[in-house]
C-alpha cells in the first residue's frame, strides 16, 4: 500500500499519518437520513388533555328538530345554550384526531448506515473548502484536520483552553460565534433555551478528562469522544464540514473505532446475473417502447459515490479471481469459512459466548451429585 500523507501534530512538530477513514466516500444523501433519524431520538411526547373539549354536559336532541344530531349544549338564558359542542367543527369542541403521546417518537437506524455516516463527516472535515463553506473562519488555521498535543487533555481552566485555541488559529471562529448570541425569536425564549448561537469549533478527546471543564464555557465548542462519536455534532443541521480539533491519541483511534479495515464493498451483481445458470432460466429481453433518454441528460445521480464503489467492486473481483485461481488460497479461504460455520453453530447452541470463549458449567453441585449417583 502506498504510504498515507502526514499530518502534524501542533505545537510539537512531530507527524503522524492521515487514518484511512478520512478517504471516505463523501455521501450527503446518506448524512442528511441519519441525522433526520436520529434527531427524532430528542423529541418530547406532547398531546392534548385527554379530556379537551368534552368538558360540557351537552346531550344531542335527536330527530325531529330540523337541526343536526351534533350534541347540543344544556340550560338556557345564555347564548351559550343549544350550541354544538364535542364535534372538531364546534366551537369550543376537540381537536380532530386528538394527539398521543404514545406515538412513535424515535427512529431506529442501523449501525451500519450510521458509521458510513460519521465516516462521511469525518472526511468533510478535512477538505478545507466545505470546512469554509460552512461558516467556518479558517484565516490562521495551520493545517487541515487540525490535531492537537495529548497534553491537552490535562487542561483545567478556560483561560488555558482560549490560549490553546489562539496558538492554533481556531479561536478567530469562536470569536465569530460569540458575535453571532442573540435572543430567540418565539416562546422557546420563556422555555428555558432564550438564546440561540451559532456553532464553532468541536474537540474531540480520547476519554474523559479535565479539558472537558476547561472547553464547555466557551460559545459554540462542543465536546466529544472519539468512542462515541455523534454524527448530530459532527454535521449540525445534516450540513457536513465542520472544525474538528482532534487530540493525537484520538486521532490514531479513528480508524479502529469505526472499524474502516472491515469495510466491504459491494457484491459482484453482473457476475451473478450473467452467469450461465441465471442466464439459463430468465426470460428474452423486452424491447422497451419508451422514448431512450438523451446521451448527454443533466439528470443527476442518485448515488453520488457510484464511481468509487464500482472501484472497490472492481477491486473485491480482481482479488475474488486470484484466490479461485490459486488452489491453496481457495482451500484455505473454504477452511476458513468452514471454521466460521463451527464457531456459529457453537455461539447458537450456547457452548461459546460472543467473543469465542468457552462458557463455563451451569450445573449446580447437586446436579452433579444425581448425575454419579445414576452411574
Amino acid at each position: 500500500m502506498a504510504a498515507r500523507p502526514l499530518v502534524t501534530v501542533q505545537k510539537e512538530g512531530k507527524t503522524v499519518p492521515l487514518p484511512k477513514v478520512f478517504s471516505s466516500a463523501l455521501r450527503y444523501d446518506v448524512v442528511r437520513f441519519v441525522h433526520t433519524n436520529i434527531a427524532k431520538n430528542t423529541r418530547i411526547p406532547y398531546a392534548v388533555s385527554r379530556r379537551a373539549g368534552h368538558k360540557h354536559s351537552a346531550e344531542s336532541w335527536g330527530t325531529g328538530r330540523a337541526v343536526a344530531r351534533i350534541p347540543r349544549i344544556s340550560g338556557g338564558g345564555t347564548h351559550r345554550s343549544g350550541q354544538g359542542a364535542f364535534g372538531n367543527m364546534c366551537r369550543g369542541g376537540r381537536m380532530f384526531a386528538p394527539t398521543k403521546v404514545f406515538r412513535k417518537w424515535h427512529a431506529k437506524v442501523p449501525r451500519k448506515v450510521r458509521r458510513l455516516a460519521v465516516r462521511a463527516a469525518l472526511a468533510a472535515s478535512a477538505i478545507p473548502a466545505l470546512v469554509m463553506a460552512r461558516g467556518h473562519n479558517l484565516e490562521d488555521v495551520p493545517e487541515i484536520p487540525l490535531v492537537v498535543p495529548n497534553s491537552v487533555e490535562a487542561l483545567e481552566k478556560t483561560k488555558d483552553a482560549v490560549k490553546l485555541l489562539k496558538d492554533i488559529g481556531a479561536y478567530h471562529d469562536v470569536e465569530k460565534v460569540a458575535a453571532t448570541k442573540k435572543v430567540r425569536v418565539g416562546k422557546g425564549k420563556r422555555r428555558n433555551r432564550r438564546y440561540c448561537v451559532r456553532k464553532g469549533p468541536l474537540v474531540v478527546l480520547s476519554k474523559r478528562c479535565e479539558a472537558q471543564r476547561a472547553f464547555r464555557n466557551l460559545p459554540g465548542v462542543d465536546i466529544n469522544f472519539v468512542s462515541a462519536l455523534n454524527l448530530l455534532r459532527l454535521a449540525p443541521g445534516g450540513h457536513i464540514g465542520r472544525l474538528i480539533v482532534f487530540t493525537e491519541d484520538a486521532f490514531n483511534q479513528l480508524d479502529k473505532v469505526l472499524k474502516v479495515d472491515t469495510i466491504e464493498g459491494l457484491p459482484d451483481s453482473k457476475r451473478v446475473i450473467n452467469s450461465e445458470e441465471v442466464q439459463g432460466v430468465i426470460r428474452h429481453k423486452i424491447k422497451a417502447s419508451r422514448r431512450k433518454p438523451q446521451k448527454n441528460s443533466s439528470r443527476p445521480r442518485l448515488n453520488p459515490a457510484h464511481k468509487v464503489e464500482t472501484k472497490v467492486q472492481k477491486k473485491l473481483y480482481i482479488e475474488r479471481c486470484k484466490v479461485n485461481a490459486d488452489p491453496e488460497l481457495r482451500k484455505a479461504k473454504e477452511k476458513k469459512q468452514k471454521a466460521a460455520k463451527k464457531l456459529w453453530l457453537l455461539k447458537v447452541t450456547g457452548k461459546v459466548d460472543k467473543k469465542g470463549n468457552p462458557r463455563k458449567s451451569t450445573k449446580t453441585p447437586k446436579q452433579d451429585k444425581k448425575k454419579k449417583s445414576k452411574k
